[in-house]
């Protein structure tokens, strides 16, 4: 497959899943009486993926996020080189989502603050779910072990041994799985394209807690893909002989 039509597929993906997820969240969540609230944002985000998984994930591989690129070229599944054009297709199409979401948001007479969650961002040391505010270390740690997880369903779902039809229902159900988890830490990043998209039209404290939702999610990718590589380096190594 061509190069280009790689980074094509990682851009509409990226879209799709900062449209519907960081949407569903904008738009529907606490639309008084009919609000989709946690779960239905949670399983917002989760069918993004698992439609686009199915619809581009064979031209791409289906990566929609930095930390999942890094995280297969740990496990030995993507090249250091394609790294880069890939990032760059993933920011070009969450921020381009964003910008949408933004405009229809403006559209419909709604200003958008710089209140921690204000418009899908995510953040960390705020009291904004159940009067809850989780430290820089705990968010830091929760979005590194849930994307290291993350990771562990993707490179298992997508192993030559495991059954590939059903790769996309494992890694849709356990994004929604993580944002059940962590939607009231941390709004839920574990995708750094996703957070800067968000933040760009937020600014200040968005920006300035970015780093976190960029370190945090690729570090627990890195390790993520690294554990899964070792611990099936011998069924590898076995049908090499």
């Amino acid at each position: 497959m061509k190069m280009s039509s790689k980074l094509a597929a990682e851009f509409i993906g990226t879209f799709w899943l900062v449209f519907g997820g960081c949407g569903s969240a904008v738009y529907a969540a606490g639309v008084p009486d009919i609000g989709i609230g946690l779960v239905g944002v949670s399983l917002a985000f989760g069918l993004t993926v698992l439609t686009m998984a199915y619809a581009v994930g064979h031209i791409s591989g289906g990566h929609f996020n930095p930390a999942v690129s890094f995280g297969l070229w740990a496990g030995g599944r993507f090249p250091a080189k394609d790294l880069v054009p890939y990032i760059i297709a993933q920011l070009l199409g969450a921020t381009v989502a964003a910008a949408v979401l933004y405009i229809i948001l403006v559209g419909g007479g709604v200003e958008v603050s710089s209140d921690p969650g204000s418009f899908a961002t995510n953040f960390y040391g705020e009291a904004v779910y159940n009067g809850r505010a989780f430290s820089a270390g705990a968010a830091f740690l929760a979005e590194m072990i849930l994307t290291m997880f993350f990771l562990f369903v993707i490179m298992g779902s997508t192993h030559k041994n495991a059954n590939g039809k059903f790769a996309g229902v494992a890694i849709g159900l356990a994004l929604t799985l993580i944002h059940l988890i962590s939607i009231p830490i941390t709004n839920t990043s574990v995708n750094p394209a996703r957070s800067t998209s968000q933040a760009l039209f937020v600014g200040g404290e968005a920006m300035s807690q970015l780093w976190l939702f960029w370190f945090a999610p690729i570090l627990g990718a890195i390790i993520g893909g690294f554990i899964y590589k070792v611990i099936t380096s011998d069924d590898s190594n076995h049908k090499k002989k």
